[in-house]
């Protein structure tokens, strides 16, 4: 059986991820405990990061400053995120600059199907926009954990707009947490 590769985003009611500048400002942090069950499961679920370069470059150092900080709320999380295995997927750097990461520099359905076979756990990607709508064009995300934030931006950064076709989705789980996100979690026909 292969692994299946997972999204989990932030979005907002209109479907962006990010504003035109990467403004994230309208996510909703002040999490409940009952989302942060929910992402602590989807965590134990997955042994790989895959991430863009773009994110990559603040996803990284972020996770490994809050592992380093004991009194940080997000420690243990931070812990986690920084021991993964992370794949870096880029056409521009060289060579990694960060701990437990690799680099991916071939081609995208080759390398992802290459981990899919791969023993272990799911993988999770995070993003970028870019790199998560050529994921998506390509089919090869399995399942879309989609946190919809009570926020519209008017526009933005979409993680659809690579779609040539209309794709099935089929919804999995639907819940509203206390802090007034949404998930949807879909799986693709």
């Amino acid at each position: 059986m292969s692994r299946k590769l997972k999204l989990q985003v932030q979005i907002s009611v209109d479907g962006f991820i990010a504003g035109t500048n990467s403004e994230m400002d309208w996510i909703t942090w002040n999490w409940s405990e009952d989302i942060k069950k929910y992402v602590s499961e989807l965590t134990n679920s997955f042994d790989t990061i895959l991430l863009g370069r773009k994110l990559a470059e603040g996803f990284i150092p972020y996770w490994k400053n809050v592992a380093e900080d004991k009194n940080h709320e997000e420690h243990k999380s931070g812990i986690i995120f920084t021991n993964t295995p992370k794949i870096v997927f880029t056409k521009t750097l060289e060579k990694s600059e960060w701990e437990n990461s690799v680099l991916a520099k071939g081609d995208l359905k080759e390398e992802i199907n290459k981990l899919k076979n791969q023993e272990g756990k799911d993988i999770i990607v995070y993003g970028g926009a870019n790199f998560v709508s050529n994921l998506i064009k390509e089919n090869l995300i399995d399942e879309l954990h989609l946190f919809v934030n009570p926020a519209v931006i008017g526009k933005g950064l979409s993680i659809f707009h690579k779609l040539e076709n209309k794709k099935e989705l089929k919804l999995v789980h639907s819940q509203a947490f206390e802090c007034e996100i949404n998930l949807l979690h879909y799986s693709l026909k």
